[in-house]
């Protein structure tokens, strides 16, 4: 076959560099990015960190509303399918290079393979729900990381093409969790922070969603964080760069003991997680990597898609909105200060990822045409 994928964000880069090497030790492949994560800070740098080959195309179609971005995505699609005709296009997730991909091919007849199908928050408030439900009802190939997401795909009676794979970043996690163990991991960030960072002597955070960065958000995260940041526990807020922005433009300031540090590699935000005392997140890739990596996790949203995530935490990991009264109580059963630092080094010390075997999985699905059974 010749399968061209799409990605354009930095967890479908990580999910790339766990399917592409397979990929195209059995078909013809060809990466587009589309640059809707467009810096190197963000994206760029996570090409060599990840070893994944530079794309055979670029869009750079980053920045602007979500219909200008669109839109640039494709304009610069089409011409590269048209030329290349693939058997089908793969697309990763829910953003909105996904919904780019889905529509180009689909306007072109030809076949979309969906890796992350099924996935629901069932909030519509959310671009990236809108822009799976879309991806999904286009797609040949339905690739759904969990059992839920097979159930919310035939409840919306989707069932041909549907297969069970697993989670793609399970797999390139259980690779690298060996290389994040010890605490020198953190070395580039330490400097980074401007102080030094113990295993369990910090509480790391993300926050990037799209209702987070409204002005009411912030104003409710800022002073969340500040209500469990401490001097001798401060909390390391990793900011993307639009969230960052919009808390520029809402003339809020962090309290004290926050401290902002840019986007990170992989491996740096897989160390931060391991050896943090708590994560606190609005990010899907970041649940589920603390959930494989058993540290507590409080998800900064109402819903989450990753339900499974919740129920097998064995309630390490809670949904909590923007409750500081919540996270407070969460994190003083789940983290407590005087025992935070002993938990997280026995945790660093024995932390391993079983691989979810999703590549080879993914790669059998494809080599089954729906419908010809």
């Amino acid at each position: 076959m010749r399968i061209a994928s799409v990605v354009g964000t930095r967890p479908q880069l990580i999910k790339a560099a766990a399917l592409e090497p397979p990929l195209r030790a059995r078909h013809e492949a060809i990466l587009v990015d589309t640059g809707q994560h467009w810096d190197d800070a963000l994206a760029g740098n996570f090409f060599a960190e990840l070893g994944l080959a530079r794309p055979e195309h670029a869009l750079d179609a980053g920045g602007g509303t979500h219909a200008e971005q669109t839109a640039a995505m494709l304009t610069g699609l089409e011409p590269i399918l048209l030329a290349w005709r693939p058997d089908a296009v793969l697309i990763y997730g829910d953003t909105n290079s996904t919904l780019a991909g889905a529509l180009s091919a689909a306007k072109l007849g030809i076949p979309v393979a969906h890796v992350e199908a099924g996935l629901r928050s069932f909030d519509r408030r959310m671009p990236e729900e809108l822009n799976r439900v879309v991806a999904d009802h286009l797609s040949t190939w339905l690739l759904a990381p969990t059992p839920t997401a097979v159930a919310n795909l035939a409840a919306e009676g989707l069932v041909d093409g549907v297969t069970l794979v697993g989670d793609l970043m399970q797999d390139l996690a259980a690779r690298v969790v060996a290389e994040v163990r010890d605490r020198s991991a953190l070395g580039a960030v330490t400097e980074a922070a401007g102080r030094s960072l113990a295993s369990g002597g910090y509480l790391f955070a993300t926050i990037h969603r799209a209702e987070n960065r409204e002005s009411a958000a912030i104003a409710a995260w800022a002073a969340l964080l500040g209500r469990v940041a401490r001097p001798d526990r401060p909390v390391v807020l990793a900011l993307h760069p639009g969230t960052l922005a919009a808390v520029e433009q809402a003339a809020i300031a962090l309290p004290a003991d926050v401290i902002v540090i840019g986007p990170t590699g992989y491996r740096t935000s897989l160390a931060l997680q391991l050896h943090a005392a708590a994560v606190l997140t609005d990010s899907g890739g970041v649940q589920r990597e603390a959930a494989w990596l058993d540290v507590p996790c409080l998800v900064l949203r109402g819903t989450t898609e990753w339900r499974e995530a919740v129920a097998g935490s064995a309630g390490r990991m809670v949904v909590v909105g923007l409750d500081a009264d919540r996270v407070a109580t969460e994190l003083a059963r789940l983290a407590p200060v005087d025992r935070s630092a002993a938990l997280a080094v026995e945790r660093a010390a024995g932390a391993m990822v079983a691989p979810a075997g999703a590549p080879a999985a993914i790669l059998d699905a494809l080599d089954r045409t729906p419908g010809t059974d």
